[in-house]
């Protein structure tokens, strides 16, 4: 009988031969290029529909030394997409895309001072509202792309019903979170004239991609050079089509379900799990922050995209912070000297609980630029508390009260070019409950220049916030 490591093995030695024999191909004995990870979800569980194709009869009965016995579900790596792509003689993606651009709909981002507005087959904008008390309200915008011609898609899409070697065309790919990824582009162009660029117009190619759980929210713009942007989409109507559909991560997952009497998990394999946890605890900091999430999590902002709707919206970003004990984050979160960072788009945001709030963006060429936008000092906080509300509260359905959400002031930070006066932020510090409990959303509003609102929200949030005092400051729960 195995020991863990031996059953994995085994298990990954067997998932390459029923690769081989279901494909018709001999593969590698055991090779890097098709990696495997093995998961234990117990008996309550549905096998995926997408990606990687699973049956419920290919399957291994998986023994350990401790007599555990496992029932273990192997993928089909060589599944039949490559037919169905071949034969697919459905709409082209342009003919998919129609409805979205027939129904006037448009979709909206926002980041710390942009909104960025996309009417499909229409324009793209991006524009900022000044809004003063008894004031009208200054917008300040571009135009960064509009449509030329009456149907943008009938084109390109007729040129590939009619040649059949159109249709055989390389479609484009683009690096989204460490997955290539294909997407159908559509060009707009005759945008706000650019200074930059002698007045040329600006433009935007806007990068349509699958996934079937999206309304057609903007996951990104980027200005790719000067004047020049991208824009990407997700949109489910991509879906239908073979060459476009969503395609799950190229990590092959197994799936082991415990048999009775057996626990979810070998016994020796939770053990040396602990054990390799315990080794690394001393030198999960910071760092381990500024890798964002693990390889496996690196397409979750994809595949759960941030959901867009008419009122105001925020840049929101969610990573996964280090899996140190809650009692041994909680103190270091309060005592400054673990920091939450997040957002999404050019601008990413630090957090240091007594310390400051910083704006920063990193390029490999120029390097890290970085804006203090406030900085803590508790008297400053404590006088802004008796003008505003520290605390709001919860009312539970038993009708007792709980700390739902806190807010701190941070002054004194970089001077603003716009007001000449230092920047500021009032930072929310709310509970939010999660399936992963060290998960962490870091978002920022700037509802008047340089004067912001940072929200920070984490299950983490949700074990301090009972200890707030009059002020909202918080401790280490007793």
């Amino acid at each position: 009988a195995p020991t863990p490591r031996a059953l994995l093995c085994g298990l990954l030695a067997a998932a390459a031969v029923a690769a081989a024999a279901e494909g018709g191909r001999a593969l590698p004995q055991l090779s890097d290029d098709i990696p495997f990870r093995v998961n234990w979800p117990g008996t309550e569980f549905s096998l995926p529909t997408t990606g990687v194709l699973y049956k419920e009869d290919n399957y291994i009965i998986m023994t350990t030394v401790d007599k555990e016995k496992y029932k273990c579900i192997l993928p089909l790596i060589a599944g039949g997409n490559e037919e169905e792509e071949k034969d697919y003689k459905g709409p082209t993606p342009g003919e998919l895309l129609e409805p979205l651009f027939k129904q006037s709909s448009c979709s909206y981002r926002i980041e710390s001072y942009w909104t960025y507005e996309v009417c499909h087959g229409k324009h793209i904008r991006q524009y900022h509202e000044e809004k003063e008390t008894g004031q009208k309200i200054n917008i300040q915008e571009y135009y960064l792309g509009n449509m030329m011609i009456k149907n943008p898609l009938s084109e390109p899409d007729q040129e590939e019903k009619e040649n059949p070697k159109e249709s055989a065309k390389e479609i484009p790919t683009k690096n989204i979170e460490g997955q290539m990824t294909p997407y159908y582009p559509v060009e707009m162009g005759n945008g706000t004239p650019c200074s930059l660029r002698q007045n040329l117009p600006r433009s935007s190619t806007m990068m349509y991609i699958c996934h079937p759980e999206a309304k057609h929210e903007i996951l990104s713009v980027a200005e790719v050079t000067t004047c020049e942007y991208e824009v990407v989409i997700l949109t489910p109507l991509l879906c239908n089509h073979p060459k476009y559909r969503f395609r799950a991560s190229p990590v092959n997952d197994i799936f082991c379900q415990s048999l009775p009497g057996s626990p979810l998990k070998p016994h020796n394999l939770e053990q040396l799990e602990k054990q390799q946890e315990m080794m690394k605890m001393p030198f999960r900091r910071v760092k381990e922050e500024e890798m964002h999430s693990t390889k496996e999590e690196k397409f979750s902002s994809i595949h759960k995209p941030v959901a867009v709707g008419s009122h105001q919206l925020l840049t929101v970003g969610t990573t996964h912070i280090s899996k140190l004990t809650d009692d041994q984050l909680i103190k270091e979160f309060l005592s400054g000297s673990y920091c939450f960072h997040g957002g999404v788009g050019w601008w990413k945001y630090e957090f240091c609980y007594g310390k400051y709030v910083h704006q920063y963006h990193e390029d490999k060429e120029s390097g890290k630029t970085s804006v203090v936008v406030g900085t803590w000092n508790k008297e400053e906080h404590i006088e802004w508390s008796r003008k505003n509300a520290a605390r709001t509260y919860y009312l539970r359905e038993d009708g007792t009260q709980t700390v739902r959400m806190v807010s701190h002031f941070y002054g004194n930070g970089d001077v603003c070019d716009l007001t000449d006066k230092p920047r500021q932020v009032t930072v929310k510090l709310k509970c939010k409950e999660s399936d992963s409990p060290h998960a962490v959303t870091v978002y920022m509003l700037e509802p008047h220049s340089c004067q912001y609102v940072l929200g920070v929200e984490s299950p983490v949030i949700c074990k301090i916030l009972d200890t707030a005092d009059e002020y909202g400051l918080l401790s280490v729960p007793s």
